[in-house]
């Protein structure tokens, strides 16, 4: 799951010993095909001004709205980053909601520049038949209705609903990649392979330069083994405290490997703590130092990545690498687990209180934080190696 607020780059899913750790590896299978019946050739326009986690979720929906004729995207400017190069989007549209565009003047003034595009009045005609609200709040309810969009789309049980034409059922037992894809589908849709609902990012020459620099300065060879490591939430509870075991243990046992730090500029106490459990040189500090294109193509580039409930794991699912998400106080459950194709989750399946929120507390509703505390390092490990056994 996502969180909100976490600094850039990343600012939107335990009893003694592991017979009370839960831990669950996954490598996709190939599902039926969806039904394209009813799909009408047209422009769309996405909406989706929630977290980082969430705008990557939602770049299937993008790629299906892409088969039938241009999409554009409303995005914040701290996720549109994004979308940069990203094929099947033809603009984006940035919504300062919390900045320049805050309140109803701005949501107004943002309105405005939409309903500009409908009636042509920019320099290039912009209009679209349908708006998909993947944020499904009344300010981007809102914002679609005064820009004159003629459908909007989204989820029956959304706070906006009452401004849709067309609201589609939100699936509790779906990832929430395939509920916000089922936007775009027709109610008879089957279920669709893996990786229909995979997300997609598109690191270009740019990010790979600054992470090439970033290895560089490091001292790593072409071809040293990196495996990436991402401490940081914005929520205390979601960040599982044995990082630094962890790297210890992996070190010790590969001397060849280097660990990567991925986060933003508020992990880098974190990072400090891991570096320091390792012989000097093996931990490569890269929070705060890149994009979130670059973040996204450095993980790329790992041969796994261990994760809390937060946004690296979503952009290690859309670069293919293998991940380790360790959930605390949230469960995958909620439809926001790792989707890389191979990827295992751990989690304290013993604890009655657990899930105790829906994105996470700052701090443990009953105290003892045994959701997190009681994981260790050791467990990681496990499924990490089941997860990098070499194919049958």
């Amino acid at each position: 799951m996502t969180s909100p607020g976490e600094s850039s780059p990343f600012p939107g899913e335990v009893l003694e010993g592991p017979a009370a750790v839960s831990s669950t590896v996954t490598e996709t299978a190939p599902k039926a095909e969806p039904r394209a019946s009813d799909l009408v050739p047209r422009p769309s326009l996405v909406i989706q001004t929630s977290f980082l986690g969430d705008m990557v979720l939602t770049t299937p929906l993008i790629a299906e709205l892409a088969k039938r004729g241009p999409v554009d995207v409303v995005a914040t400017p701290a996720s549109a980053p994004l979308l940069a190069n990203n094929p099947s989007v033809r603009d984006v549209i940035l919504y300062d909601k919390r900045g320049d565009a805050k309140g109803m003047t701005g949501l107004y003034r943002t309105a405005q520049r939409l309903r500009r595009r409908q009636e042509g009045e920019e320099e290039r005609d912009r209009e679209a038949a349908a708006a998909y609200l993947a944020q499904g709040s009344v300010r981007s309810a809102t914002l679609a209705l005064l820009a004159g969009i003629p459908e909007r789309v989204g989820f029956a049980t959304s706070a906006g609903r009452r401004l849709y034409t067309r609201k589609v059922p939100y699936r509790d037992d779906r990832h929430h990649a395939e509920r916000l894809w089922r936007l775009a589908m027709p109610a008879d849709t089957a279920d669709p392979d893996a990786g229909t609902i995979r997300p997609r990012l598109f690191p270009a020459d740019a990010e790979m330069v600054a992470v090439d620099a970033l290895l560089g300065e490091a001292g790593v060879a072409a071809g040293e083994p990196l495996a990436a490591l991402a401490p940081g939430s914005i929520w205390g509870t979601k960040r599982w405290p044995y990082y630094a075991e962890l790297a210890a243990a992996l070190a010790g046992r590969d001397p060849a490997l280097r660990l990567v730090v991925i986060g933003g500029k508020a992990d880098a106490a974190l990072a400090r703590e891991i570096a320091a459990a390792v012989p000097a040189g093996r931990a490569i500090d890269a929070t705060g130092r890149l994009s979130l294109l670059a973040s996204a193509e450095l993980i790329g580039r790992a041969l796994a990545l261990v994760t809390n409930d937060s946004a690296p794991q979503h952009l290690a699912s859309a670069m293919g690498t293998p991940t380790v998400a360790v959930f605390g106080p949230t469960v995958p459950g909620f439809g926001f687990g790792p989707l890389a194709p191979r990827r295992a989750t751990v989690g304290h399946a013993a604890l009655a209180c657990r899930p105790c929120h829906r994105h996470g507390p700052k701090a443990c509703p009953l105290g003892h934080w045994r959701c997190m505390r009681e994981i260790g390092a050791g467990v990681v490990i496990d499924s990490l190696d089941e997860l990098l056994q070499p194919r049958a």
